[in-house]
């Protein structure tokens, strides 16, 4: 399959939009450090703006990978993506405050690996799909990762197993054992032990897929794309921020959510005014009146 299918070149050349979305989403990642720093969750709100810089570069690499006949490969891209990128971001969480970077170099070896499998191996023989997987890999980490830290305001693997976490001391019987208490943990309130990084999982592969498929056809256009891409990653944000009253304070939660509504509703509005920029013709239709309805 090496039949490309062209899609809109674009205004923005896909290397700047590798670089600006790669170097914001990590340094993003990073300012929420600032929440362990100052002792406060107000910075938890910068992972949602990571993975939102994340999305805006892996919706233009579906774009190039997708554009090469891959009709229906836009949903398994992006659930490649985020399977291999979720494996890269647990581990990396391991590695303390080098955890985004780590995050990086693990997913991009196992994209690579992948890439490379899908086109020598299973022989889908497309030009972009080694680089394009290793792109979507750090993408999927980079998204999950900057969500994880929005939610419970940290990338550090042991706030994730510990925000939310029930501990109760068990005092164990005989006289050999006189004083020694062990702690019983329930974590099922924490986010990877209750479920939560599943949801983000989700919201982030449907954040990546749907922008794509929405815009593909003959009138495609680069902005328009990217900015259908910055509304659903700021879409994903909302329900993250709603979870995170779980984990954060009051304040830290709704400064959050507020981020979350502004940057929705912004990006809505100018994806609105895009459709309307490249619709063939646009008019402020009255809804069809049904035969026996209100007249």
């Amino acid at each position: 399959m090496t039949v490309k299918m062209e899609a809109s070149a674009g205004g923005i050349p896909h290397k700047t939009l590798l670089i600006g979305g790669l170097v914001t989403a990590v340094v993003c990642i990073y300012l929420t450090y600032l929440n362990q720093i100052l002792g406060v969750g107000y910075f938890a709100f910068f992972g949602g703006i990571a993975a939102v810089a994340a999305l805006w570069w892996g919706s233009d690499t579906i774009k190039h990978l997708c554009s090469y006949g891959l009709g229906t490969g836009v949903p398994s891209a992006g659930m490649i993506a985020f399977g291999t990128g979720a494996i890269a971001m647990i581990v990396a969480t391991k590695f303390g405050i080098a955890t985004p970077i780590v995050a990086v170099i693990i997913a991009a070896i196992i994209g690579a690996i992948i890439g490379y499998i899908a086109n020598e191996i299973i022989n889908m023989n497309i030009p972009v799909m080694i680089i394009s997987l290793t792109e979507l890999a750090i993408v999927g980490a980079l998204t999950m990762l900057g969500l994880a830290s929005m939610a419970c305001g940290s990338f550090l693997f042991e706030n994730m197993i510990t925000n939310g976490a029930i501990v109760t001391a068990v005092g164990l019987s005989g006289a050999e054992n006189a004083g020694i208490l062990v702690a019983n943990i329930d974590a099922t309130g924490t986010l990877i032990g209750g479920c939560v990084f599943a949801v983000i999982f989700m919201l982030g592969a449907i954040a990546l897929q749907h922008p794509f498929n929405a815009c593909l056809g003959p009138n495609e256009s680069q902005d328009r794309t990217l900015m259908l891409t910055m509304e659903c990653g700021f879409l994903s944000m909302i329900p993250v921020a709603v979870i995170s009253y779980a984990y954060l304070d009051l304040v830290a939660a709704s400064v959050s959510l507020v981020v979350s509504l502004i940057g929705f509703v912004y990006t809505l509005r100018e994806y609105f005014r895009l459709s309307r920029r490249d619709a063939y013709a646009w008019l402020d239709a009255k809804p069809i009146r049904e035969v026996g309805g209100e007249q």
